[in-house]
């Protein structure tokens, strides 16, 4: 259905037709999304956004084009096209190229060129001769090609101080060349004039229009009962605006800080939402070559580490230097170099230590009496969507990361298989996270399909050393499916279990990542394991530090 047709149908509804005044896209989101029944392309507000006088100053093609942005919405346009911008030749030009565009109708007003803001006072107004304008009418009912585009003719005799009766004679001799609509304007501060025409109208077949902008108490259901069948709110969106950025300029240049406007102004988020950043998204993720995996990283560091102080004393383990950079700061080298921009870190011991460009952060105020689990849905809003989890305090080659990014598993652990034949670190913390796979083929890579991967059967710190088959190295990825079982399941657990232990934790706000991993297998979820051989190192000791200084090269 075209804009035009929406419009007619507006029109052949009972009840009144409301549209507001915009000046560009964003503009007409914000009243599309107020509800509005259409948009005015507002010639006022359309110069005052290029900060010049509303007076014929811009061109067909500049105001026309501030009506194509308007057109993004799912709203009827209607332009205000001034006079025609011309005679009646510009106006069959006027005609072809809004149509063109998609608008649903234009105005003209009866004004001489070049025009006056019908608001403006002590200016100089003429208007046309009523049969040159009557001719533009014809001229531009005769140039549409789609016969739902909608004229409108607006006379301007009352704001001229030329009388009711001119006003009237105006409005009849444009109904009777064709138009779809009139438009009556007034300047009186009272709704008596516009009232008073409609009364007199004359005219059932051609629908009359008002502007209220200065009778401004007066109601739309008001006007609505007088005859009025189109109400435009003209000025509104820039007038507030013009408000809205004075107060919150001034008060920037006063305290010279950005926080001082943080309740004058709207989210990154709400601009992002009217612009569709979302749809962008979506569109980047069917149509464009994959250069990302479109994964958020989410990174536990909120916990204190007791086992490498006194270096701790002042900072998280994640921010430990090695050679140049911070754990930390590795870990998201790795993750940039496979694509993943997007990266969440849950903070909590010595939080204002970790503070990073590009990454977002989240608090867990409570971690001496929480573990990860509490941490990890402290970053919930990072987890509606596919995933990569970290532990803050491990370094791991790129091959790994890589590998677990192409797990197509809904659910995916990365696993080291060097456990199994007792090539763990003698000297590393005491007990790992052992993993026991289903169907586990045997130790070794000297077979084909070493790298299929395995389904998790159990996983946590109480399996026996001869039942385990690999150690999980704290690197995990969630599908959105995936992410949705893990955010369920937790929001259930919250609800049902209050008190008591939780698999190997006390309860579920002491569980760690791997209880609640456990949880999802013991519920039926499929865990995939990715089989990895070393190439990691979890750093929890002197010596995990010592021998991480030793092997990194740069």
């Amino acid at each position: 259905m075209t804009k035009a047709r929406k419009l007619r149908e507006l029109m052949a509804r009972p009840g009144p037709i409301v549209i507001v005044g915009a000046h560009n896209g964003l503009s007409a989101k914000i009243g599309e999304e107020a509800g509005f029944d259409g948009l005015w392309a507002s010639g006022f507000e359309i110069s005052a956004s290029y900060a010049v006088p509303d007076a014929n100053i811009l061109t067909m093609a500049e105001n026309l084009q501030a009506a194509r942005m308007m057109n993004n919405t799912s709203l009827p346009v209607v332009a205000d096209c001034d006079n025609g911008y011309g005679n009646a030749v510009n106006v069959v030009r006027c005609v072809e190229e809004y149509e063109a565009a998609g608008i649903a109708a234009i105005c003209m007003e009866d004004n001489i060129f070049p025009k006056r803001c019908s608001f403006y006072a002590g200016v100089k107004r003429e208007l046309a001769e009523i049969e040159e304008h009557a001719l533009k009418v014809r001229a531009a009912k005769a140039a549409q090609k789609d016969r739902d585009f909608v004229v409108i003719a607006r006379t301007e005799a009352l704001i001229a101080g030329w009388g009711m009766e001119e006003a009237l004679r105006r409005g009849r001799a444009y109904a009777d060349a064709g138009a779809d609509m009139v438009l009556i304007h007034s300047k009186s501060k009272d709704p008596d004039e516009v009232l008073s025409f409609a009364r007199a109208w004359d005219r059932p077949r051609t629908p009359l229009v008002c502007v209220p902008t200065i009778y401004r108490t007066t109601s739309v259901d008001a006007l609505h009962e007088a005859g009025f069948k189109l109400i435009i709110f003209a000025n509104h969106a820039i007038r507030s605006s013009i408000k809205a950025m004075t107060e919150t300029l001034q008060t920037l240049k006063r305290e010279m800080y950005t926080g001082s406007v943080d309740d004058k102004v709207v989210p990154l988020e709400r601009v992002y939402e009217l612009v569709g950043v979302d749809k962008m998204k979506q569109e980047e993720s069917r149509f464009l070559p994959s250069g990302s995996p479109g994964v958020t990283a989410v990174i536990l560091a909120a916990g204190q580490s007791q086992g490498l102080l006194p270096l701790t004393e002042e900072l998280p383990k994640p921010m430990l230097d090695l050679k140049g950079k911070s754990i930390l700061e590795r870990q998201i080298d790795v993750l940039n170099a496979c694509g993943v921009k997007d990266v969440a870190v849950v903070r909590g011991y010595k939080k204002e230590a970790i503070k990073l460009p590009n990454v977002r952060t989240y608090d867990n105020d409570e971690y001496a009496t929480t573990n990860e689990v509490v941490s990890l849905f402290r970053a919930s809003k990072e987890l509606s969507g596919p995933f990569v989890f970290l532990y803050g305090d491990i370094v791991f080659e790129r091959a790994h990361l890589e590998k677990l990014l192409k797990s197509p598993a809904d659910v995916s652990i990365v696993v080291d298989r060097a456990y199994a034949e007792g090539q763990r670190p003698k000297d590393a913390r005491g007990v790992p996270d052992l993993v026991v796979l289903k169907d586990a083929q045997e130790a070794g890579y000297r077979f084909v399909g070493a790298e299929a991967p395995h389904r998790v059967a159990r996983v946590g710190r109480a399996i026996a050393e001869r039942d385990a088959h690999g150690e999980f190295t704290g690197m995990a990825m969630f599908t959105a499916k995936g992410a949705r079982l893990l955010t369920d399941c937790y929001h259930q657990l919250q609800e049902t279990r209050a008190k008591g232990g939780f698999h190997e934790a006390e309860s579920l706000r002491s569980a760690t990542f791997t209880d609640l991993l456990q949880e999802l297998i013991d519920r039926g979820a499929d865990v995939q394991a990715i089989d990895v051989y070393k190439g990691w190192l979890e750093i929890d000791t002197f010596e995990d530090y010592r021998r991480a200084w030793a092997l990194i090269k740069e």
